[in-house]
């Protein structure tokens, strides 16, 4: 039978990337420790108490999806630098691009009587102009709560980002990526892979979603506006780099001022902004 496997924060790089490569998605261990997990959910229990649950079937009658996590989390900005996510997601991502960004920030939490998301490739927001032998993504799921089969564990085909895009699995290549709290899926944008049905009578399977993309792809979530200059101000510049307020290429993403100025500011780099 088809399993995810599982590997650890110790294990070498290569090997995790070999696999990633091979299945299109593996589960690195217990990375986030107890203190993390509880800041988390505190940052972000508030924003979601508010939200109201999906609408459709694609996102969900029973889910709660809020995005912004660089302006609303100071725990999802450290885990957005994580050292060893950023070294694998640079590696992976370095035959296609110079650089890499943050593609896309949501907490997802899937409550009871939902059903199983439609199985999708997350490549797909920028439609089926993008040559298949080029990877756009590397993302990571980041399990908040424990994550089994009952409660929505992500479902994941191993294997099929290599597949004719029309090929459909079978119920035994569907595999439920049940996790303990703190460890993290990382995962392809070509693999099929869909949150799972929550047949519990009351868990909320919690989840941290930070995907990552090629530098001169545009964004899935819109940085500058889930997190705009006043806010990005007051981050660390490595990660305002990341979430894009910085150039994809020697001239892709420069700025002018719009004011009339005796020193006008033209050609720059966004990082000009956040100079005083």
């Amino acid at each position: 039978m088809v399993q995810i496997e599982h590997r650890t924060v110790n294990d070498p790089e290569s090997e995790i990337l070999t696999i990633l490569e091979r299945d299109g998605g593996v589960i690195i261990d217990e990375v986030l420790d107890s203190g993390a997990i509880i800041q988390i959910r505190e940052e972000l229990t508030p924003y979601l108490e508010v939200s109201k649950s999906g609408s459709n079937e694609f996102s969900g009658f029973q889910t709660k999806r809020i995005g912004a996590l660089m302006a609303r989390s100071p725990m999802c900005r450290e885990l957005a630098m994580h050292p060893l996510i950023n070294s694998l997601c640079s590696r992976y991502l370095s035959q296609y691009s110079d650089g890499y960004q943050l593609h896309f920030t949501q907490a997802v939490s899937i409550g009871p009587d939902e059903d199983c998301q439609i199985l999708h490739r997350d490549r797909g927001v920028w439609g089926n102009y993008m040559n298949r032998s080029i990877e756009t993504q590397f993302s990571t799921i980041s399990a908040i709560s424990e994550f089994t089969r009952a409660n929505g564990a992500t479902q994941i085909v191993p294997g099929s980002h290599k597949w004719h895009k029309d090929r459909l699995p079978s119920k035994e290549e569907i595999i439920s990526a049940e996790m303990s709290a703190g460890s993290i899926m990382i995962y392809n944008g070509s693999v099929l892979h869909g949150g799972g049905a929550n047949t519990t009578a009351a868990e909320h399977r919690l989840a941290v979603l930070l995907h990552y993309t090629l530098s001169w792809l545009r964004q899935e979530e819109n940085q500058y506006l889930s997190c705009p200059p006043d806010v990005a101000a007051e981050l660390p510049a490595e990660l305002r780099r990341l979430m894009g307020y910085s150039q994809g290429g020697p001239v892709l993403g420069f700025f002018s001022s719009p004011e009339l100025s005796a020193s006008p500011v033209e050609l720059a780099d966004p990082e000009h902004l956040f100079r005083k």
